[in-house]
């Protein structure tokens, strides 16, 4: 053999040895597929497609086993998983999704059928085959790294892409990972740039593992839709056109089923960030002229807007917010979100309220189903600082159907203030059918907490600052029943009220600022002091 030829051996060896240090430690046992050995060319240009589906394929033929992708750029249109899989993106392996042609006859795989229940949620959150990777009714599958998934080819379904087709186009692609009805599933150590309009959508997944993943997109970062035992943890997202962070409850599957015992923990969520700059580690921000949305970005953490199924047994902890929305609750679609835990929360440039639990009537959903139930929530230990927002933190139900049983705990809050006497006037209006967002209601009443419909609510140790003199009573009660407030402190010079109450019934404070120790059974409208 010529030193030229063991030369070449040899480095090709030491390019794959990062990937062979990972085959090490897999779980699951099996031989491992290069793709290379099937067709596969990896230089970015030729479509790699049936290569990639045949090297999965032979796995599941021979039990379960490994495909590999070593380092090179693989353009593919859609690539089916089967049970007992994993697909290793070595280091130095892109995934990419290739651009559907001008036919679109090679495009990805065609939209399955839906029921009569599609018109309850958006088209990308009911359909899985049109994505770049996409498995239904499996086990035991896995997508590992440390390579990279770049959905160059995906639509996002906005129509603003230039060269792509819409969503609905047959050979269209809008999803870089999506698996329905699949269970014992772990996404891990790999990354995902531009994922289309989501970078993930897992619906029906039961013991669902994602660890290690960071998602650096332009529109939903991962939605877990009707799932159950699902642990995020130490993932990165960024954002900005859209949530990070999403637990939904739709009726994609064509049934009721909750999102339940999930934990999202030691994960970091921005929308502050142009598209790539997370990922390639220059945090180039965007300027709020060009940034999305005015200036408020999305980015953030959020249970909804789908909740026809609700949501039950949820930890949030130990995460980052920045340059983004705050965490939103939400349950408006007649289901029943309860049990949920909020922790060890940094926020830094939050652009609107710090957080919003919002129970409403959307009712996106089959008809004659009640208003549901947002209740038993408690956030606890949060640092927010939100220089530019004027908008308090949110709890609000409607009218007949309060949020309840509400703890906040050692919570510090520094606003921007400014706020008028003509704002500290205004009665919002109550949305009852809109859809959810903090910016629904207009400008708000309240410098640090607005809170109207509730019912067994206890604030303690709660600091609110605002930097600009503001007008509005740091906390608007209304319509609320069994208020404790204890240990509130309202930092800097205080020129407003502690508190505005608006019908309230048994109300009791201790040790907050400015205000001695009250107890009030019921009242129609007063301010404190």
């Amino acid at each position: 053999m010529s030193t030229l030829v063991r030369g070449l051996e040899r480095r090709k060896l030491l390019q794959l040895a990062p990937a062979l240090v990972v085959l090490r430690h897999l779980a699951r046992p099996g031989q491992v597929f290069d793709v290379r050995a099937f067709g596969a060319v990896g230089d970015g240009t030729t479509v790699d497609t049936a290569a990639i589906n045949q090297a999965i394929a032979a796995a599941a033929s021979a039990g379960g086993g490994t495909v590999l992708l070593p380092p090179g750029t693989y353009a593919s249109y859609s690539i089916c998983l089967r049970s007992r899989i994993t697909l290793l993106l070595a280091p130095g392996a892109t995934l990419l999704a290739a651009v559907p042609g001008k036919g679109r006859s090679d495009g990805f795989d065609r939209t399955e059928p839906v029921g009569l229940w599609g018109k309850y949620q958006d088209f990308g959150h009911d359909h899985w085959h049109d994505s770049l990777i996409w498995g239904e009714g499996l086990y035991d599958v896995a997508i590992r790294g440390p390579g990279v998934i770049r959905g160059k080819g995906l639509s996002h379904g906005l129509g603003r892409e230039v060269g792509l087709p819409l969503p609905t186009v047959p050979g269209a692609g809008d999803k870089a990972i999506a698996l329905k009805n699949c269970r014992k599933v772990m996404l891990s150590d790999f990354s995902i740039l531009d994922g289309g309009h989501i970078g993930f959508l897992a619906t029906g997944v039961d013991d669902l593992t994602i660890e290690n993943v960071t998602i650096d997109t332009d529109r939903d970062g991962m939605d877990i839709d009707c799932c159950r035992n699902v642990r995020i943890t130490a993932c990165r997202v960024n954002s900005p056109w859209d949530d990070g962070i999403a637990l939904k409850s739709s009726f994609a599957l064509g049934e009721v089923r909750a999102t339940e015992n999930v934990t999202i923990s030691d994960c970091t969520v921005t929308g502050c960030y142009r598209l790539g700059a997370l990922l390639d580690g220059s945090l180039r921000r965007f300027t709020d002229d060009i940034g999305p949305y005015r200036g408020t970005p999305v980015g953030r953490i959020k249970c909804g807007t789908e909740s026809v199924g609700g949501f039950r047994n949820i930890t949030i902890s130990n995460c980052t917010f920045e340059g983004c929305r705050g965490l939103a609750i939400e349950c408006v679609d007649g289901g029943t979100a309860e049990d949920i835990t909020v922790s060890g929360l940094v926020m830094r440039d939050i652009r609107n309220a710090p957080f919003f639990l919002r129970l409403g009537a959307r009712m996106r959903g089959p008809p004659g189903r009640p208003v549901g139930q947002l209740r038993r929530v408690s956030i606890s230990d949060v640092v927010c600082k939100a220089p530019r927002n004027t908008m308090p933190a949110i709890i609000c139900g409607i009218p007949g159907h309060p949020v309840e049983d509400i703890v906040l705990r050692n919570i510090r809050i520094e606003q921007q203030g400014g706020g008028t006497p003509a704002m500290a006037a205004i009665v919002p209006p109550e949305e009852i059918h809109y859809y959810p967002e903090p910016v629904t209601f207009g400008c708000l009443p309240a410098q640090g907490l607005f809170l109207r419909h509730v019912r067994n609510v206890t604030i303690r140790d709660v600091t609110v600052e605002s930097r600009l003199r503001d007008a509005r009573p740091f906390v608007w009660l209304g319509e609320a029943d069994g208020v404790d407030a204890v240990g509130l402190k309202l930092a800097r010079p205080v020129h407003a009220p502690a508190f505005l109450l608006e019908k309230v019934r048994d109300f009791r404070a201790s040790r907050c600022s400015k205000l001695a120790p009250e107890t009030i059974a019921a009242v129609a409208h007063r301010f404190l002091p």
